[in-house]
């Protein structure tokens, strides 16, 4: 296995599918084997556009292919339990679209599986794996700004199909479990920790998902997180990380443009008189690079991969349950700190 690339089939034909095989390409380690949907047409027709040599006509075809490795999940978020569990019970490593799951016991449910099935499962955030994204946790961790007081981070853009999946609550949409969980996520890594507690309001589609929801995160070493995500809104994605000696900003993204490399801005000191750093990045698709960690996570062990670990991911669950109770009731809710 080591000797070829990591062979990996999707689960579905949406269009992320179609987005992840087109980052994947260029890769000499990882490639995307086969496909599959519940319609094999569908999967004719899909692998036929994308060039993925195999296709199935059901999910259960494409686990019992033994020439795969892994699956890559992005199906609607209430499906991630279920199909993940049924790729790793049939001996498949599994990258998994955010967030993992819809519940944080579904999350420890999963990641039971994983170990039962002597298999990795990781949650997809590609900014993770983004050379941006690994300079700023350098900065952070070496002391560049201090001790971090504040985290501003907020994403959004503009859904007008209410028949998106994103707006169903069977599925499990909302505009939290879609763009808010990539501010969650950013928070919890730079904190390495679990929050405490939540407050969060919301605006409500009529579907009964939050259209847009804005929260406040608290830590229990003192760290404060203003989180927001919205599908009402023009493009942005955006933080800003304070600390007692520095100031950085960031896009924290996805897939930059190779035209326009990311780019961190860093303010050292205190005072107003310190003159902005403009650090510029490597600009890769972030679907390519998540890829290549999650084969060397496979291949080379934990500390090749450079994503959110299983801690993050039922503690992104956590909070992400905590602020929609609190968007639903109006009042702060506490994030168990036991388990």
């Amino acid at each position: 296995m080591s000797n070829q690339p990591l062979r990996i089939g999707i689960l579905g034909t949406a269009n992320i599918a179609r987005q992840f095989i087109a980052g994947v390409r260029p890769s000499s380690t990882v490639c995307v084997l086969a496909v599959g949907s519940r319609d094999a047409a569908k999967a004719a027709s899909f692998a036929g556009e994308t060039g993925v040599p195999r296709h199935y006509g059901s999910y259960e075809a494409l686990l019992a292919d033994r020439d795969i490795d892994a699956i890559y999940n992005p199906l609607p978020n209430s499906l991630h339990a279920q199909w993940s569990i049924r790729a790793m019970e049939a001996g498949k490593h599994v990258l998994c679209e955010k967030p993992i799951a819809v519940t944080a016991a579904e999350a420890r449910t999963m990641f039971e599986a994983a170990r039962r099935c002597g298999v990795h499962l990781v949650e997809g955030y590609p900014y993770r794996a983004q050379p941006q994204t690994l300079k700023l946790k350098e900065l952070v961790e070496s002391g560049a700004l201090g001790r971090v007081q504040l985290i501003q981070a907020s994403m959004g853009f503009t859904m007008i199909s209410e028949t998106n999946i994103r707006s169903s609550p069977l599925l499990g949409g909302g505009a939290l479990m879609d763009v808010g969980v990539y501010p969650v996520s950013l928070a919890r890594m730079l904190s390495k920790e679990r929050p405490s507690r939540v407050s969060a309001v919301a605006h409500w589609a009529d579907s009964g998902v939050d259209r847009t929801l804005a929260a406040t995160i608290e830590f229990p070493s003192g760290l404060l997180a203003q989180i927001a995500g919205t599908f009402a809104t023009s493009v942005y994605r955006q933080a800003l990380i304070a600390g007692t000696e520095g100031v950085l900003q960031t896009t924290f993204t996805n897939h930059p443009a190779p035209v326009t490399p990311p780019v961190l801005y860093l303010r050292r000191g205190k005072g107003r008189d310190f003159a902005m750093e403009n650090l510029e990045t490597p600009a890769l698709n972030g679907f390519l690079a998540e890829a290549e960690s999650f084969e060397q996570l496979i291949r080379g062990g934990a500390e090749r991969w450079t994503g959110v670990t299983e801690q993050e991911s039922v503690d992104i669950m956590l909070t992400v349950e905590a602020l929609l109770q609190s968007a639903r009731s109006g009042a702060p809710v506490r994030i168990d700190q036991s388990r």
